[in-house]
């Protein structure tokens, strides 16, 4: 009895051969343009040297990934020295920002300092007053009585001082009035840096102009008797305004500034 197979789908799939599988291969190598670079070779065109054709072709793509790999590598280490400089350019921009901030800082502290110190030392050079002649003493007192005043009394205090003797601001000034005073003779009046004002009368010489600063202890003139004066000595009055009649305690005035009299 003789069987006979029948076709449909219990029928066993056919195994791909050996020439298809070549077939898709090669379809594979043509879509990867590897086969289109061996066939460029002359050398490698004939069925002979198709597997060193096959060999050389891999080789070539190896070279290729290696020289891309170099490339990238080279292309990475270019960016990383650049965003190295890049951030050592920046560093380099905030510490010199810095410095300038801390020089400019220290600049101000300098100057606020010297200013400081400039405003204290006016404040000291406002407040020191003096004798109006160094090492001298009083010989008549305020207020002292006899015919030799007009008014009946001694309107200031003289100063013992024989004529020629340097007579000095007490203290930081402005001339107001420098010439002739009548019975004063020579004689300057200065308004002081606290408002009041001092007198010096006798003198034998002026040698400051009205409108000048004065600074304590600075010299205004000569010790002399000009005017109604008995003999040589100065004459000084402190008073609550320019003229005569705002005479107030010369001896009270200078201790009251520090004065030893």
């Amino acid at each position: 009895m003789a069987f006979t197979r029948t076709a449909g789908k219990h029928r066993a799939r056919r195994r791909p051969t050996r020439r298809g599988a070549n077939a898709a291969g090669v379809a594979t190598l043509t879509a990867t343009g590897v086969i289109g670079t061996l066939a460029a070779s002359p050398a490698l065109a004939s069925g002979a040297g198709a597997e060193a054709a096959s060999q050389t072709g891999f080789n070539r793509v190896a070279d290729l990934g290696d020289a891309l790999a170099a490339v990238v590598d080279d292309q990475a280490h270019a960016q990383r020295y650049a965003a190295d400089r890049a951030a050592r350019i920046k560093a380099e921009a905030v510490a010199r920002a810095e410095a300038e901030r801390l020089a400019e800082a220290r600049v101000k502290e300098i100057r606020a300092t010297r200013e400081r110190a400039a405003r204290a030392a006016e404040r000291t050079l406002l407040n020191t007053f003096q004798l109006p002649v160094a090492g001298s003493y009083i010989t008549t007192g305020y207020r002292a009585g006899g015919s030799l005043w007009s008014s009946g009394s001694h309107s200031g205090v003289d100063f013992r001082a024989a004529s020629g003797t340097p007579v000095v601001a007490v203290g930081a000034a402005t001339v107001v009035e420098a010439g002739w005073g009548g019975s004063y003779g020579n004689n300057v009046v200065l308004r002081m840096s606290d408002g009041t004002y001092t007198q010096y009368g006798h003198l034998s010489s002026i040698e400051v102009s009205v409108g000048q600063s004065l600074a304590p202890g600075q010299r205004l003139g000569l010790s002399g008797a000009s005017g109604n004066a008995t003999g040589p000595h100065l004459h000084f009055e402190a008073r609550t305004g320019p003229d005569y009649g705002s005479d107030m305690d010369p001896v009270a005035y200078l201790r009251a500034h520090g004065v030893n009299v």
